[in-house]
């Protein structure tokens, strides 16, 4: 069976409602339209599974979720012995491109990533671009601005802006374009951008009409949210920012997402010129999302589920020869099920139990449906200060000049930061905290998460059963059983069993059965035929 090359564009912090084709109007995004309407599916409700990079990445990239391994943290990366997704594909078949930016693989275990691809585009070439042309929003002389805006970035003489993510989509171009091997081709980049700090250049700047912006959420409509959220925006001071300042962080985060659009454009193009793009599989994900300003809030949160930190973009189209029905799909779907599908499109297996399901039968027919609800978690256990070494406290602690302090200082927080899982249907989010209120939102009455309604008797039922559907999901996936086997007797000790039955004559035959893996119990078995001893 032919195998298609597989593309993935893996933007970060890119929320799900920042495309046009999902309803926001002030978005510029005109190639991921297209791309959705006519080419590929894109699915309006996918989740990842853990609201910051590492987590979220270690599982979409294996198909397990965070728990299952422990990976829920920013610094506990796949070690030696975990498969990921693109080792899997390199060793059934595929050549594996990648840049640099994954944040997937430990850095410390000496050349642990080069396992994972047959190719690291390190990057680092390009000249330093210019600084942004603003210093964000301060509330005084000496102020720390922790909005994380920037604004409009500087170019050069050239009236060009060329940072990382540039150069990185050049590498990947230019390797699209000299690509000769028999083997197929499985690229993956990954961008910088959406992520703050909120900067981007003209025309992208410029490009979105503020006036048109959807409402934003507000933090003083909320009842009874999440301790994090308080101390986060306790600890950012942003409430001196005006609603024209936030629509100006909002705008400049869509420059950046239409900057993504034409990112991708340029990939497709090329894909297009090297005359394969209808033999590739093309995935278009970002991890988690961003708060952008709703609920007064700048960038993320590593224990907090709303929509725009959980909901993100998918979007796939399949090879030529496979059903597409190109559109929005509106199934449930989660990010483990980007692994799952790759790995159909693509005819390999997986190494390990993965709790991905492909969705290429939602690709062939969007009236296909996919799952009842989708999870998502994070969080820490109250002694494990070493669960997150970059809040305010911890041994690689920030100061207060980081832009990611507020949050880091938030951590420190043992119940604010405490573990929480999401379980969300269509309807209704229920989040379980371990040590603080539950939350639970009607999503049809409250679609803003504004209110929640865990102490509401008329929610009750509701509230029990997606208590129990996620009882049962956690049993369901609590870990797996690797697929090889271990000894329970080292060769040393089987010789030992075996010894007083084995004539001198037959020793070296049977110690090479046992240095072999022959099974302890078969050969004693054969022993007791063969040479007649008790």
């Amino acid at each position: 069976m032919k195998k298609p090359h597989i593309i993935i564009f893996n933007p970060d912090q890119m929320r799900s409602d920042s495309m046009g084709h999902l309803g926001n109007i002030a978005a510029r995004t005109p190639f991921l339209d297209r791309f959705a309407t006519t080419e590929g599916v894109s699915f309006r409700n996918a989740f990842c599974q853990n609201t910051v990079c590492v987590p979220s990445r270690a599982s979409f990239t294996t198909g397990l979720y965070p728990h299952v391994n422990g990976h829920r943290t920013m610094t506990h990366l796949l070690r030696e012995g975990e498969e990921s997704l693109f080792k899997e594909l390199k060793d059934q078949g595929y050549h594996v491109w990648m840049n640099a930016r994954n944040d997937l693989i430990a850095g410390q275990m000496e050349g642990l990533l080069e396992k994972h691809a047959s190719e690291i585009y390190y990057g680092g070439n390009a000249k330093t671009p210019p600084d942004p042309l603003s210093d964000g929003f301060k509330s005084g002389e000496g102020a720390i601005d922790y909005s994380m805006y920037h604004g409009e970035l500087g170019v050069d003489e050239a009236g060009v802006y060329y940072g990382a993510d540039d150069e990185d989509l050049d590498a990947a171009i230019k390797r699209i374009k000299t690509y000769e091997e028999e083997k197929p081709l499985c690229l993956f980049l990954g961008l910088i951008n959406p992520h703050p700090p909120y900067q981007v250049e003209h025309p992208y700047f410029s490009a979105i009409k503020r006036e048109v912006l959807p409402p934003r959420i507000k933090a003083e409509d909320g009842k009874e949210k999440a301790r994090m959220m308080e101390l986060i925006r306790r600890n950012q001071k942003l409430s001196h920012l005006t609603e024209a300042d936030w629509n100006e962080v909002r705008a400049c985060y869509l420059g950046m997402v239409m900057k993504v659009d034409h990112m991708f454009q340029k990939l497709c193009d090329a894909l297009k010129d090297a005359g394969i793009y209808d033999d590739c599989a093309i995935f278009f994900l970002s991890d988690h999302g961003d708060y952008t300003g709703d609920y007064g809030i700048s960038e993320k949160s590593q224990n907090t589920f709303e929509d725009c930190l959980t909901n993100v973009p998918l979007l796939v189209k399949p090879p030529a020869w496979e059903k597409v029905d190109p559109g929005i799909s509106d199934s449930l779907v989660e990010l483990v099920d980007f692994y799952g599908t790759v790995l159909d499109y693509a005819n390999c297996s997986s190494t390990h139990t993965h709790f991905g399901k492909s969705l290429k039968e939602i690709i062939g027919s969007r009236l296909n449906e996919n799952r009842e609800f989708v999870c998502c978690e994070g969080g820490r256990l109250s002694h494990e200060l070493h669960c997150d070494e970059f809040h305010a406290n911890g041994p690689h602690g920030t100061n207060p000049y980081n832009p990611y302090y507020p949050r880091h200082l938030a951590q420190s927080d043992a119940t604010a930061h405490g573990k929480a899982t999401m379980i969300r249907t269509r309807q209704f989010k229920y989040i379980a905290r371990l040590y603080e209120k539950d939350e639970f939102y009607d999503l049809e009455k409250d679609p803003k998460e504004l209110i929640n309604v865990i102490d509401d008797e008329a929610y009750r039922e509701e509230i029990l059963h997606h208590k129990e559907l996620l009882m049962f999901w956690y049993l369901h996936t609590s870990d797996v059983v690797p697929f090889d086997y271990d000894m329970r007797f080292s060769p040393e000790m089987t010789w030992h069993k075996l010894k007083r039955l084995v004539p001198k004559e037959h020793e070296e035959e049977i110690k090479m059965k046992i240095a072999k893996g022959v099974n302890p119990f078969v050969l004693m078995n054969e022993c007791k035929k063969r040479f007649g001893r008790e």
